[in-house]
């Protein structure tokens, strides 16, 4: 264990990482829950270093695609983006909000904008958001766009948005009426993605930015009705919607980036359970894929390098049950057997694993082990039951490693009992 574990104190430390990641044009950085300090900070500091050093174009998150879009007008100092990310951040209403409207995602996205502010626009690095939850922000937002610049397009999107209506808002409320009507609002839907996938001619005159807005958040809408229809009839349906969506989305962002024949770079920040290949969990079993595993085959699989992340006892930010209120929760020391428990044996207070291109490995890489994975949704008396088996070395291409863990720092209390319904893994 000794000889495989590198120090993780320092920026410079991560340089056998930048090593390992080399020009991939995709780098996907994990986390073992949504409420660790360490993950976030650590997370940021590789990402600042692929940005300033090696180009990426830009980060896309596991959060909603209208929200993040604001903070990326605020870090690409787009005309009209709030001057400080920290006011847009600390505007997300939607549960669970500590996510991204924290003091570490501020920080970030802080340094970002100063970065951004001595380049070109269109050498600017962008923020975005992957998820599929914002159904019906995503419908207002595409129905104002096409009111002010394509009128002949909106009859269509009200169709659309009229169908959604009579439920209020509530997913709860559309999902257990498709079971009713399976078709719900589909044949709508798909009548407005018809129109706005159409290629932009050559010599418009359309802003591109505001037309890979418009058509992500007809995305959405298309694949948060899909996910509310399938999270009734239970499965894995719902889960691979929602990941299928977020590589669609990561498709997407990489082709806009694409400039003078250099493709987009991508750094993408999620939780271990999207970012590290399912096909080396026991989530392969359960008929699931993520995104992860879907990055390697689209891309191909020197072209990404997935960073997975794990930590000891501490503290983590969550809530007990699904919208209640965020708490400060103690993490117990990792189960008998787990991935956790053998990485503890480096003695490191921080360490970083690169999994090396040999195949004779050290044991822990290659048998399968407990890995902890903790949603936002959490109780340190069933710890027991968080635990994703995992090929260490076919999950991911590098891990960071901290010995003890601490609480991110949130901007604001929840404000309101607002979210969408949960997907599996439970709260992950």
């Amino acid at each position: 264990m000794r000889g495989a574990v590198l120090p993780l104190e320092y920026a410079e430390d991560l340089d056998p990482l930048l090593d390992r990641i080399g020009d991939a044009a995709c780098v996907l950085l994990g986390e073992a829950s949504h409420g660790t300090h360490e993950y976030y900070a650590w997370r940021a500091a590789i990402t600042r270093r692929l940005i300033a050093e090696r180009g990426f174009s830009f980060v896309a998150v596991e959060g909603d695609w209208p929200d993040c879009r604001r903070v990326g007008r605020s870090v690409t100092l787009a005309p009209g983006g709030a001057r400080d990310p920290r006011t847009v951040l600390d505007a997300f209403e939607r549960w669970p909000t500590w996510m991204w409207a924290n003091e570490e995602t501020v920080r970030f996205c802080r340094w970002l904008r100063e970065h951004n502010a001595d380049l070109p626009p269109d050498e600017r690095a962008g923020f975005y958001g992957l998820d599929v939850y914002s159904l019906w922000e995503s419908l207002r937002a595409v129905v104002d766009h096409l009111a002010d610049h394509r009128p002949e397009y909106l009859e269509t999107a009200l169709e659309a948005y009229r169908c959604f209506e009579p439920h209020g808002e509530d997913p709860r409320s559309y999902g257990w009426n498709t079971a009713l009507v399976p078709d719900g609002c589909t044949e709508e839907i798909l009548a407005l993605l018809t129109r706005l996938r159409r290629p932009v001619s050559h010599g418009d005159s359309r802003d591109p930015d505001e037309e890979l807005d418009v058509r992500q958040n007809a995305e959405v809408a298309a694949g948060a009705e899909r996910y509310y229809r399938a999270m009734i009839g239970g499965g894995p349906e719902s889960w691979n919607v929602r990941d299928v969506h977020m590589a669609d989305t990561l498709d997407r962002l990489m082709d806009f980036h694409t400039h003078g024949g250099q493709g987009g770079k991508a750094v993408v920040w999620a939780h271990n359970t999207h970012v590290g290949d399912a096909r080396a969990t026991d989530m392969a079993e359960a008929g699931m894929v993520n995104l992860g595993q879907l990055a390697r085959e689209r891309l191909g699989r020197d072209r990404v390098v997935a960073v997975g992340f794990a930590g000891g006892p501490g503290e983590v930010v969550a809530a007990p049950r699904w919208g209640d209120p965020m708490e400060v929760m103690a993490v117990p020391p990792p189960k008998h057997g787990s991935l956790e428990e053998v990485l503890a044996r480096s003695e490191l207070h921080r360490g970083l694993f690169v999994v090396p291109p040999e195949r004779d490995m050290p044991g822990f890489l290659t048998g399968s082990l407990g890995q902890r994975a903790i949603g936002v949704v959490y109780d340190p008396d069933r710890d027991r039951r968080q635990y994703v088996p995992t090929t260490l070395a076919d999950r991911y291409d590098a891990l960071c490693w901290f010995r003890n863990t601490t609480a991110i720092e949130p901007l604001h209390m929840e404000a309101a009992r607002r979210g969408e319904l949960e997907t599996m893994p439970t709260g992950v």
